[in-house]
């Protein structure tokens, strides 16, 4: 694995080679964002008169499904800690017409940024978080003080009147300790500390106390947005005596100290700063991927019917990627210097078919390659996450190491390609549909096996597909 790189470190050249420890080929794409993200790190080193008038130049991928489009700008945006959300053109419609608003694109990338900061935030406390917990779990282990029990509290209410009792206000009240028996706890808690911290009692079973969140976001009423929801639970957390509703729950040692972490750290973190953070992330550094943006696109060729809102939604997401201000839950959101990445196969409309102000807002555009079979070869044993090596991860859990000959992975992807030319092209994808086949009967019977390896050959293959039957005969076993 490569280590952490700072920005400065993000060269184009080194985003492209990033890149290709995941995605085969399509170097024109990879080129195309890695320059406009290094535009970015540039961009923010400028003076602020200078920044504000640099936008983002917005891509568009056009190429046939399953060519690594969306992978592309899921490992960009992974690669740079950056925002990022996938959005179907296909789910939005026209104002006016049932579908979503097209602004739920901005609010949804600043929900996802919020959510990035605080999990970034949380992290940087949790050295301190999992302290704390530590000393719940001591305290439920071994309480510093013992419990009085509830019948010695109980007191003859007329002995309150006459003066000779006392009135307990708390059911938790603690009795304080003698010497000697705070010396013996002290001790105990010592010992139970050091095999708490060696993981001696993760096993354990305790019961704890946790804030109950499970109802804190509410919707006023069914089928409202999440963004349009009222968050009740924490309208009301101040007013309710006793804060916030705690829940019982018995569970393991190592899993209440995680719980008891994620809940002391949400308390250390500043949760104002961490949504003003977040929305700053959204606006400087978002990255909102439209897929099927040519779903969207009328070419002249038909009329009326559901192609009447098509140019209104392009019309409603201009002024998104245009530039302008999204109400949020957090607050206004400017969308002037987010990335916008279309994607599309355009097999049928073209990038030219857009109404012209959205065109110009896609400056760069790039046409990524159909996959060959060579490409698949290498696809399914050349990346970080190629299939083969999920595969033999998968097997390796049985007790299994899988073989894979070169004839084999040249066979499968053989019949990949010639299915994706005879049918429905789903690039990459046919891939998996091909592998599952192939391993179906070692994937059920692995716990069974008796050896401890097991090759596939080209002679495996053509066992599970039988080529020789007929022409097609491998269709049976593909969908």
């Amino acid at each position: 694995m490569s280590k952490t790189r700072t920005k400065a470190e993000l060269t184009p050249r080194v985003i492209v080679q990033e890149l290709n420890r995941y995605i085969i080929g399509q170097d024109k794409a990879k080129k195309a964002v890695a320059i406009a993200i290094r535009n970015r790190y540039r961009r923010s080193l400028l003076p602020e008169e200078i920044r504000d008038e640099i936008t983002p130049k917005n891509i568009i991928l056009m190429g046939p499904t399953g060519v690594g489009k969306t992978e592309i700008a899921r490992r960009l945006a992974k690669l740079v800690s950056a925002p990022f959300i996938k959005v179907e053109a296909t789910k939005f419609t026209e104002v006016g017409y049932v579908g979503r608003d097209v602004e739920s694109m901005v609010r949804d990338l600043v929900t996802t940024s919020i959510r990035m900061v605080k999990q970034q935030k949380m992290d940087e406390v949790r050295e301190r978080a999992e302290e704390r917990a530590n000393d719940m779990i001591l305290d439920i282990l071994v309480p510093q003080h013992k419990k009085q029990k509830k019948e010695e509290k109980l007191v003859n209410p007329f002995e309150l009147l006459s003066g000779n009792g006392t009135f307990n206000q708390s059911d938790d009240a603690s009795s304080p300790a003698s010497e000697a028996e705070s010396a013996e706890i002290a001790t105990r808690r010592g010992d139970i500390r050091r095999d708490l911290l060696a993981g001696k009692l993760e096993d354990e079973r305790i019961e704890v106390e946790l804030d109950d969140d499970a109802t804190k976001s509410i919707g006023v009423m069914a089928g409202m947005s999440e963004d349009m929801s009222i968050e009740i639970g924490n309208i009301f957390d101040g007013l309710m005596p006793g804060g916030k509703k705690k829940k019982k729950r018995t569970m393991k040692i190592s899993e209440a100290r995680k719980a008891f972490a994620n809940q002391e750290a949400q308390k250390m973190i500043d949760m104002d700063e961490v949504n003003e953070v977040g929305i700053r992330e959204a606006e400087q550094n978002g990255i909102i991927f439209i897929d099927e943006i040519d779903k969207i696109i009328d070419n002249g060729a038909s009329h009326g019917g559901p192609d009447v809102s098509r140019e209104g939604v392009q019309r409603d997401i201009l002024p998104i990627v245009e530039g302008s201000t999204v109400n949020t839950k957090y607050g206004p959101v400017k969308t002037d210097f987010m990335l916008f990445i279309g994607a599309g196969a355009f097999n049928v409309a073209n990038v030219e078919d857009m109404i012209p102000e959205l065109q110009g807002r896609f400056p760069v555009s790039v046409h990524l390659d159909s996959l060959t079979e060579d490409d698949f070869v290498k696809i399914l044993t050349q990346p970080e996450n190629a299939i083969v090596k999920q595969y033999t991860y998968l097997m390796r859990t049985e007790g299994i190491e899988m073989k894979f000959e070169e004839d084999a992975l040249r066979e499968v992807a053989a019949i990949a390609f010639q299915q994706n030319e005879e049918d429905e092209n789903i690039g990459a994808r046919r891939l998996h549909t091909v592998f599952e086949e192939l391993l179906e009967e070692i994937s059920f019977y692995a716990s069974d096996y008796d050896e401890d390896t097991f090759t596939v050959t080209k002679g495996y293959v053509d066992s599970v597909f039988k080529p020789k039957d007929s022409e097609k005969s491998y269709e049976k076993y593909l969908i």
